[in-house]
C-alpha cells in the first residue's frame, strides 16, 4: 500500500511527488495525456524557468524524481477511485488497482472555448486566458477581450495595464452597468456589440476579428474567460464538495491545506482555483503535500 497516491501529472502533481518523495512516503503518481497549457508555445512566470516549453519542463520534473526511490511514477489515467477501510483504491486506465492511505488529486480542468469559428485553432498562441501568462508577449500590441459580464469587465481593465489598445468585444448588445462603462471609458477600453462571425489569421496568430456587419477588427491577441469542467470525474465520484465561481465552471473545493471535503482527500492546481499559472500550480502542490505527509504522521500517532 502506497502512503499517497497522485492523480495528475501536471505541475501540482509533480511538485507534491517531489516534496513527498524527499518526506520518504511511498508514493505513486499517476499521469497521462497532454497538459493543458500544451498548445501555448512557452510557460511563463516561473523563476528559473520562464519561457520554457510546458512539456519539457515537465520532462525535467520527472526527471529530478529520480533519486526518489520511494516514488513510483506510471503514465496511466485513474480511471475510479472509491474509499475502503484501509484507506483508498483505484483503478488504472491499463485495469491494475492500487491502494493507498491518502489521495491527492491534481487532475486540472477543460477549457470550454465559445463555438466561433478560429478560437480553437489558436488556443494558447494568440487566444488566451491569462495576462500573467501571456502579457507580456503581447504588450502595446492592439487586443481584445471577449466577454459580456462583469467578470469580463474586470479582465479587460486588468489587461489594460499590458496595452491600452484594447476593446471589449461583447459579442452582441452590452449589459454593463452604467458604473463598468464609465470604469471602462476612464481607461480608455472601447466597447464592440457586433456579432462575431470568425476570428482568423495565419500559423496560429490572430489578425481579425470578424462581424456579421461592419469592418473586420484588426487585432493581435484575443483574451477570453473560458467556462471549465473538471478533467477527471474523481472528485465527484467520491463526493468532494464542488464549487461554481461563475456560471458553467466547477471547482473542488479546499481549505488552506488543500483538504477537500472527503477525509484523506486532497486536491491541487488548475482544478481548485482560478488563479491557474503553473507556478501557482506547483506551489499548490507542494503545499498540499506537506500537509498530507503531516496528515499522515498524525494518524499514525492516534
Amino acid at each position: 500500500m502506497f502512503d499517497v497516491i497522485i492523480v495528475g501529472g501536471g505541475a501540482a502533481g509533480l511538485s507534491a511527488a517531489l516534496v513527498l518523495g524527499r518526506a520518504r512516503r511511498e508514493v505513486l503518481l499517476c499521469g497521462e495525456g497532454a497538459p493543458r497549457n500544451v498548445p501555448s508555445p512557452h510557460a511563463h512566470s516561473f523563476f528559473s524557468r520562464d519561457g520554457m516549453a510546458p512539456l519539457a519542463l515537465l520532462q525535467i520534473g520527472r526527471e529530478q524524481l529520480a533519486p526518489y526511490r520511494s516514488v513510483t511514477y506510471r503514465p496511466q489515467a485513474v480511471v475510479a477511485a472509491v474509499r475502503d477501510a484501509a484507506g483508498f483504491t483505484v483503478v488504472l486506465g491499463d485495469g491494475t488497482r492500487e491502494a493507498a492511505r491518502r489521495l491527492l488529486l491534481a487532475t486540472g480542468v477543460v477549457d470550454e472555448l465559445p463555438a466561433i469559428p478560429g478560437l480553437a485553432e489558436r488556443w494558447g498562441i494568440s487566444v488566451l486566458h491569462c495576462p500573467y501568462c501571456h502579457g507580456w508577449e503581447v504588450r502595446d500590441q492592439p487586443l481584445a477581450v471577449l466577454g459580456n459580464d462583469a467578470l469580463a469587465v474586470e479582465q479587460a481593465l486588468l489587461i489594460s495595464q499590458w496595452s491600452r489598445d484594447l476593446v471589449l468585444c461583447t459579442n452582441g448588445p452590452a449589459t454593463f452597468t452604467e458604473d463598468d462603462q464609465h470604469r471602462l471609458r476612464r481607461r480608455g477600453i472601447t466597447i464592440h456589440e457586433g456579432h462575431i462571425t470568425q476570428v482568423d489569421g495565419v500559423n496560429g496568430t490572430l489578425a481579425h476579428i470578424q462581424f456579421t456587419d461592419g469592418a473586420p477588427l484588426a487585432r493581435q491577441a484575443l483574451f477570453i474567460r473560458a467556462v471549465q469542467h473538471q478533467r477527471s470525474p474523481l472528485a465527484a465520484q467520491l463526493g468532494c464538495q464542488l464549487t461554481s465561481p461563475f456560471p458553467g465552471t466547477e471547482l473542488i473545493t479546499v481549505d488552506g491545506t488543500g483538504a477537500t471535503t472527503i477525509p484523506g482527500v486532497f486536491a491541487a492546481g488548475d482544478a481548485t482555483t482560478m488563479l491557474q499559472q503553473v507556478v501557482a500550480a506547483a506551489a499548490s502542490g507542494a503545499l498540499a503535500a506537506a500537509m498530507l505527509n503531516r496528515d499522515v504522521l498524525l494518524d499514525d500517532l492516534a
